[in-house]
């Protein structure tokens, strides 16, 4: 196998930055995930919902992750992109205050943005009146302000962007960024989802579609990809952030990348709004479109971060198609069993997860994955425990309502030796 972008060109993961249920940063959510302990639990804020269970950011403070004078006048969502990309910029041993902003780029993504400042101020309108919506309403909830507000914190001129396809939108930013880098807009792009749509209204939307797991007896367990007995996914929260830039530039600074992008696809079913096209024509083509850009074959991947939501439809078809592209089996594993379903942040949390598997040659198991049925056999979903796998080529899949499909290709950095080295993994840990 020959990647075309790892002898010095494509695209470089330089910096992760994440928040999510397993963790506030990249390492903690990296142990909880490989740990395979589910992160879902009753949940008090959900009190009259048809659903009580969900995934949470716990240890999440906003004085001490965002900064500022007042950083509630941010929506939550807003919050957590801050808080992550601040950790990927600083592990991509990059400044703000030294960069050129007019060459730096910001593309974040979400399926709702602010949405429980839309929910609360609406609340108000309803029962208070006028006079008591803050003017902070639109700033707040508008998807784009994430991108907005990190764009201002980072004096960052080039294109700010939002990209906006459900629950494949982060993944979708990824590829958008890797777009402005291979046409030279830019030379350094902040990418990434974050989501934090835990509602009254999104709950209750969801559960009327039946796309949430009825496990409230049994949070622990609620969410289980590829399972047998696999009922709905959980939701959750999160934010995920990737420092992309030219891997030749990266070299030039002396920075190690985690890993390169050498691959993407995009496509959408043009189906139905929520369901996925059964025969998953569309995600077969688009991961095939990620393959072509990486140079490689289908027997070449050896890893596959799945979609994975835990429901029938989804998982059914991912399934499929993982069985027909890969007949030699690449190890499979979907987050969603420990993190829940972060929404438009899970392209770019997987993204990141799929960067640490590539760079340390550690697959995180599927919690609650205990059996397949027919639909998800002859699949190697990694169950139980991390797996140790040397992984030269690896898939991140994404998909969303509207029939969106986006998967992103990794291959390895700079071996040792060939860059200045990161700080190694603790050995208490994957």
């Amino acid at each position: 196998m020959s990647h075309p972008h790892a002898a010095g060109g494509g695209v470089a993961v330089s910096g992760v930055g994440l928040v999510t249920p397993a963790g506030v940063g990249a390492e903690e959510t990296w142990r909880r995930v490989c740990s395979g302990l589910p992160t879902a639990a009753e949940d008090p804020t959900l009190a009259g919902a048809p659903i009580t269970v969900s995934c949470r950011v716990h240890g999440f403070d906003p004085r001490r992750h965002v900064g500022g004078t007042r950083p509630s006048r941010n929506d939550r969502f807003t919050q957590f992109a801050v808080a992550a990309a601040r950790e990927a910029i600083r592990d991509a041993a990059l400044d703000p205050r030294t960069w050129d902003g007019a060459r730096v780029a910001v593309v974040l993504a979400s399926a709702a943005g602010g949405v429980a400042t839309y929910e609360e101020q609406h609340r108000k309108l309803l029962t208070t009146g006028h006079h008591t919506v803050s003017p902070l309403t639109l700033p707040s909830f508008l998807p784009n302000m994430a991108a907005g507000q990190l764009a201002i914190e980072l004096g960052a001129h080039g294109p700010a962007l939002h990209t906006a396809t459900a629950c494949a939108s982060g993944a979708s930013a990824i590829i958008t960024a890797a777009g402005l880098l291979e046409r030279g807009a830019c030379d350094i792009v902040v990418a990434g989802g974050s989501d934090a749509m835990v509602t009254p209204l999104c709950v209750t939307g969801f559960a009327q579609a039946g796309a949430l797991s009825r496990r409230s007896d049994d949070p622990a367990g609620a969410s289980r990809p590829f399972d047998a007995e696999r009922d709905g996914f959980v939701l959750a929260e999160g934010a995920g952030v990737l420092v992309l830039e030219r891997a030749v530039d990266a070299a030039a600074r002396r920075v190690a990348a985690r890993a390169l992008l050498v691959g993407h696809g995009s496509s959408t079913d043009a189906h139905h709004a929520a369901a996925p096209r059964p025969d998953g024509r569309w995600l077969r083509d688009a991961i095939q479109q990620a393959l072509a850009g990486a140079g490689a074959a289908p027997a070449d991947v050896d890893h596959v971060n799945a979609h994975g939501t835990g429901t029938r439809l989804n998982d059914r078809t991912e399934a499929a198609v993982l069985r027909d592209l890969f007949p030699a089996g690449p190890s499979v594993t979907s987050a969603k069993g420990v993190t829940g379903h972060t929404m438009g942040a899970a392209g770019a949390i997987e993204a990141a997860l799929t960067v640490l598997t590539v760079q340390r040659g550690i697959v995180p198991p599927t919690a609650n994955f205990h059996r397949p049925d027919a639909d998800t056999a002859d699949v190697d979903v990694v169950d139980d425990v991390a797996r140790h796998q040397r992984v030269e080529l690896a898939l991140s899949n994404s998909c969303g309502f509207g029939g969106h499909n986006a998967v992103l290709a990794f291959a390895p950095g700079p071996r040792a030796g060939d860059g200045p080295a990161r700080p190694k993994p603790s050995p208490d840990g994957p």
